[in-house]
């Protein structure tokens, strides 16, 4: 059985897909936030089969109860839409990233890349670093072939062995199919509790870039400005906080990154010195 239903029989011709999930690589939502403004009220072209690939226990439908009447359940999903940025046609593959089956869906994105022309694939992704909310997020890159990126791109350091990401698994499979491909990753603050809007707009940065375009940022600019107001007010009341953020401020001057077992190490002393607090709220409705 097929793992997605074409859902238009309308031929799109879009060279670029931009593929963002959330899950493992979307600190503070920046990617599936960026997929979300990137989208807007773009068509549907293409459903993927959620009986197939979610674990509904670990990642649960949501049911609306109104009234002590069951109305609607919103189920995990991944669609493809038909998006534009600048003269650009856009496959924006976006949702939950699935449990189950990542070889299967990665070989369909691959199938789905071909009905709608894809020539580059853009995956978009955010991580929780030890970088402070007071400067400009960090965005590292990955691309089949260094070529491809647009000229200030900075390449991720390595070699690295991580956890891998569902949308990695897709970014190989349409590597192997002969489709370019590159990735974006913004750091973003491992203390801020909340949907990270510079991150976002960093990531549209890169895409913008990378496509040559300039992105609409919309209220972007004003949320970013707004949540940056709140971290410095919670930060201003807290002399330990205050202390930490400029010991990252320092070590981003220096370009003194730490390694993973050091951010670890890092992370755990700063919220033992917080009384076992959970990171900083930030505003919105907290991190995926």
């Amino acid at each position: 059985m097929a793992l997605y239903e074409l859902t238009s029989d309308t031929n799109f011709d879009c060279p670029v897909m931009v593929s963002a999930l959330t899950g493992w690589v979307d600190a503070g939502s920046s990617a599936s936030l960026a997929a979300t403004h990137i989208a807007g009220s773009a068509p549907v072209v293409a459903t993927f089969d959620s009986d197939a690939l979610f674990d509904y226990r670990s990642n649960r439908p949501v049911l609306d109860i109104v009234g002590g009447v069951m109305k609607e359940v919103a189920w995990p999903h991944i669609t493809i839409r038909a998006a534009s940025l600048g003269e650009h046609r856009i496959a924006l593959l976006s949702g939950s990233e699935p449990d189950f089956r990542w070889q299967a869906f990665a070989s369909a994105v691959v199938e789905l890349a071909g009905v709608l022309g894809v020539k580059l694939h853009v995956s978009l992704g955010a991580v929780p670093a030890a970088v402070p909310h007071t400067l400009p997020p960090p965005v590292h890159a990955t691309a089949s072939e260094g070529a491809v990126l647009h000229e200030n791109a900075r390449l991720l350091p390595g070699p690295l062995r991580v956890p891998s990401a569902a949308i990695s698994i897709v970014d190989q499979a349409l590597d192997r199919s002969g489709i370019s491909t590159v990735g974006f990753f913004a750091q973003v603050p491992h203390y801020v509790n909340a949907p990270y809007y510079e991150g976002t707009v960093a990531l549209l940065g890169q895409l913008g870039a990378q496509l040559g375009v300039d992105v609409p940022l919309g209220e972007l600019p004003t949320q970013v400005a707004e949540q940056r107001t709140q971290l410095d007010d919670v930060v201003a009341g807290q002399s330990e906080v205050q202390e930490y953020v400029r010991r990252l401020e320092t070590m981003a001057a220096q370009e003194d990154l730490p390694s993973g077992e050091e951010l670890a190490a890092e992370i755990q002393r700063f919220f033992s010195q917080q009384g076992g607090q959970g990171p900083l709220e930030g505003g919105g409705e907290g991190r995926t």
